[in-house]
């Protein structure tokens, strides 16, 4: 967690401030436009949801077809900060009216707001579990006594059908390496869920020290179960998780990004050496997709293989937040 990223993403609150209305058009760059049927459905279906960077559709929750990620993108007029989807359900962290208000936007599969969410702090990343039925969101908080005026993260979730919230995992009981424990400056962000609808991933940071937690969401408890893993993203088959770990320990150095097996806790570094401080996707059983800034407010996704093999290859330029939807 970076002061860059907290400016970024105020810069796009700034960019995206105003009435947001809810339509359809086709963006083409490079390529001329061509009409997408459901294209603008969250489906299940070979396609890629992302947040647009492009001057033309800037902050644009968006999608583009896996076979030609580079060509056309259909673009929503709904404006987000951070954007994801699975099982027909969409997240939309996003502005919330008055300056500096945020909210987490509920969106069924054909884009309609089903629920809205205040949140308190800036949003900065957000899951939904494989069927749609969980959803989570971490966002920036500033003021917490201990941290001497740097920012704090806060993570939450809810259950869709239920209602049930939880609205931060602070609220949780704690295990660390075995051993129960409560400190003040806990802090929960980048949560990936399980397909059993009530185990969760997220990292944990506490006493200068970052931590993989398994969650139990019927228990309220988490665990720690590995040391350096930030913005877990557990794959389809609950098997591997994708994440960035610090450098030597230290993030002042930047994140290198690895996938971790659960069963024998081998990690694996990924061919892309530059630093990414994102939460990474599994785009498939064999990629991982994230995104690399290209300026103040503008980003690249790309794609690099999940075995550590190959190199890393521009997928969707001017985008971020991408999510696979088959």
């Amino acid at each position: 967690m970076t002061r860059r990223v907290l400016f970024a993403l105020l810069g796009a609150v700034l960019l995206t401030a105003g009435a947001v209305g809810y339509g359809v058009f086709t963006v083409a760059r490079e390529h001329p436009a061509v009409p997408t049927a459901n294209a603008l459905s969250l489906a299940a279906g070979p396609r890629i949801l992302f947040r647009s960077t492009a001057p033309d559709s800037k902050g644009r929750l968006s999608l583009v077809g896996k076979d030609d990620p580079g060509g056309p993108r259909s673009v929503s007029a709904l404006s987000c900060l951070r954007v994801y989807a699975a099982g027909g359900t969409g997240t939309c962290l996003r502005q919330d009216g008055a300056l500096a208000t945020f909210q987490i936007t509920i969106l069924d599969r054909g884009l309609n707001v089903e629920k809205e969410i205040p949140l308190v702090g800036v949003p900065n990343r957000t899951r939904v579990s494989v069927d749609g039925r969980l959803a989570a969101w971490t966002v920036f908080v500033a003021g917490d006594s201990y941290n001497n005026g740097r920012f704090s993260t806060r993570a939450g979730l809810i259950d869709l059908r239920s209602e049930d919230m939880v609205d931060s995992l602070e609220f949780l009981s704690v295990t660390l390496n075995g051993h129960p424990y409560t400190a003040a400056d806990l802090n929960f962000w980048g949560v990936t869920f399980a397909a059993d609808d009530n185990t969760f991933y997220a990292t944990m940071s506490t006493a200068g020290h970052r931590y993989l937690v398994q969650g139990d969401i019927a228990a309220k408890s988490v665990r720690t179960i590995a040391q350096n893993v930030e913005c877990p993203s557990l794959s389809a088959d609950g098997r591997r998780i994708a994440f960035k770990s610090a450098i030597d320990g230290d993030p002042a150095k930047g994140w290198r990004l690895s996938v971790l097996d659960l069963a024998s806790g081998a990690r694996t570094p990924l061919a892309e050496t530059r630093s990414v401080d994102d939460q990474p996707a599994w785009l498939d059983p064999d990629t991982i997709g994230y995104a690399i800034p290209r300026g103040t407010d503008d980003s690249d996704i790309w794609a690099v293989p999940a075995d550590g093999s190959g190199h890393p290859r521009l997928l969707i330029p001017r985008a971020e937040s991408p999510a696979a939807l088959g």
